[in-house]
């Protein structure tokens, strides 16, 4: 039997229609311009936060600053229905087709955004088939409850305390990356060299000092989560690990005719719908996982080669491998084409040292990273929650028990 969870005192149950006034933009695209005096408010320019934008001298649909703007309009199961932008400055933008429009004098506009962006309600209008396009009818009908003005302010407050520290760890993130990829640029060309070492580079072609061979099967319904092996799909390259690999994620239970890597390997992909997906490469330090097909597994020979230094090398290099790339609509990179790379090497010892100080900026980031996720899933609980009064302020439950003291 399911408990209906009561509305908080004070707060009003409405419909969207109660408290905004709505209209939907109009058609720019004839009138888009490199540099234009107005941003267009469009779909992509919503779904990218504001990040895509594009440009028009005409304003056929003016928007003010405290505006919500949303996606009415998108592809089944897409990620921008009903996504929403609040307009920040007057006299800038101009609403779109097919995005709406809200103003209210009752809600807050930043709360009003909390309330409204990527709502259940309108979500689930899109059935996963058909294209999703919500009616003025349907957005208007809304189910929301709203709190006082004051209560809005301190729920706005606690989100945006939230929004600050994930955008500063965010940028932190970003900073992390770009002094990586220096270090990065430096440390393997040689351009900066470690305390201790002198000795010059030597260069090399990856065939001489390498074997190559490839995985085997392993589609993506061949991976279970319970599965008795670890393994490795090779579409994981691309997303799922970076230089070197730290957990394998996914497991199967086919082994029959699987090939495994060794500890030391370097995975490349071995084909892509552009070629820099292909100047990819990851570094295994374990014995006996399964590699798919599609997997350039390179084994370098220990006495000239360190795969984790090889596995930087190549991403700090993304250029030379894409030259080795043959295809034209699907791209490919094979063992053949690797054994004609060439780079340049230090010692071993100066290759392991250098790897490990990567490995070190790597692990930074990773933590950063998973930080910022925790952050991310702590502010959606507490955006799904506070708007709905499921979960209250301080504040709040302390001004409510002294109203029923009173």
């Amino acid at each position: 039997m399911s408990t209906k969870i009561k509305i908080p005192p004070n707060w009003q149950q409405v419909k969207l229609g109660d408290i905004v006034d709505f209209w939907n933009g109009k058609g720019h695209e004839k009138n888009i311009v490199d540099y234009g005096k107005y941003i267009v408010v469009n779909s992509k320019f919503v779904s990218s936060d504001g990040k895509i934008k594009k440009y028009s001298d005409q304003s056929f649909s003016p928007l003010l600053k405290g505006d919500v703007t949303m996606v009415m309009s998108d592809v089944p199961n897409g990620r921008a229905i009903a996504k929403c932008y609040l307009i920040e400055e007057d006299e800038k933008y101009t609403l779109n087709q097919r995005i709406g429009g809200f103003r209210s004098k009752k809600v807050l506009s930043s709360f009003l955004t909390s309330l409204l962006n990527r709502n259940k309600y309108f979500l689930s209008f899109d059935d996963g088939v058909n294209q999703t396009n919500l009616r003025k009818d349907d957005i208007l009908e809304c189910p929301l409850r709203v709190p006082p003005l004051p209560e809005q302010h301190r729920i706005v407050t606690v989100l945006e305390t939230w929004d600050n520290t994930i955008e500063k760890l965010n940028n932190k993130i970003k900073l992390k990356k770009q002094l990586k990829k220096g270090l990065m640029q430096k440390l393997l060309t040689g351009d900066v060299r470690l305390p201790g070492f002198s000795g010059e580079w030597k260069l090399v072609k990856l065939g001489d000092i390498c074997s190559f061979s490839k995985g085997k099967g392993l589609s993506k319904k061949d991976i279970e989560e319970d599965g008795k092996y670890e393994c490795i799909h090779y579409g994981e390259l691309f997303v799922k690990y970076s230089e070197k690999i730290f957990d394998v994620i996914s497991r199967t239970n086919i082994s029959e005719k699987a090939i495994f890597s060794k500890k030391g390997d370097v995975l490349m992909p071995t084909s892509d719908v552009t070629p820099r997906g292909l100047s990819t490469a990851s570094y295994i330090d374990k014995d006996g996982v399964i590699l798919g097909g599609d997997i350039l597994i390179i084994r370098p020979k220990k006495e000239f080669l360190y795969g984790l230094f090889l596995s930087y090398y190549i991403y700090a290099h993304k250029s030379e491998v894409i030259r080795l790339v043959t295809g034209s609509t699907v791209f490919h990179i094979y063992g053949s084409d690797m054994k004609k790379f060439k780079l340049q090497i230090p010692s071993t010892e100066e290759q392991q040292a250098i790897a490990s100080i990567l490995t070190t900026s790597d692990k930074e980031i990773t933590l950063l990273e998973q930080k910022l996720h925790a952050l991310e899933q702590q502010k959606k609980f507490l955006l799904n929650n506070l708007v709905t009064g499921d979960i209250r302020t301080p504040e709040d439950l302390l001004q409510e028990r002294v109203c029923k003291i009173g």
